[in-house]
């Protein structure tokens, strides 16, 4: 990335997944304004039997290596209440 990207706010490179309990969770926080919103794509399945959901919460952060890791704790939470019934 180049130093103005940096300086900027360049686009991000894609996350690389989390797997928990067969799922694969991409932290993928949203830049709003001056914070980042809590955010992660959840997939399972490869292929046509792919499936996948797009987790966006209210919940903001200043950092967004916090918003990452909030967003994966949250992904993991939401994977325990709801397992694949999440795709419905």
């Amino acid at each position: 990335m180049g130093l103005f990207s940096k300086l900027f706010g360049g686009t991000q490179k894609p996350a690389e997944p989390v797997v928990y309990k067969e799922f694969r969770i991409f932290p993928e926080p949203m830049k709003d304004g001056g914070v980042y919103r809590l955010a992660a794509r959840i997939e399972l399945g490869e292929g046509n039997a792919l499936r996948s959901h797009q987790m966006i919460r209210a919940d903001t952060f200043n950092t967004v290596d916090a918003a990452a890791d909030a967003s994966i704790a949250k992904a993991k939470k939401l994977i325990e209440e709801q397992g694949e019934t999440l795709f419905r």
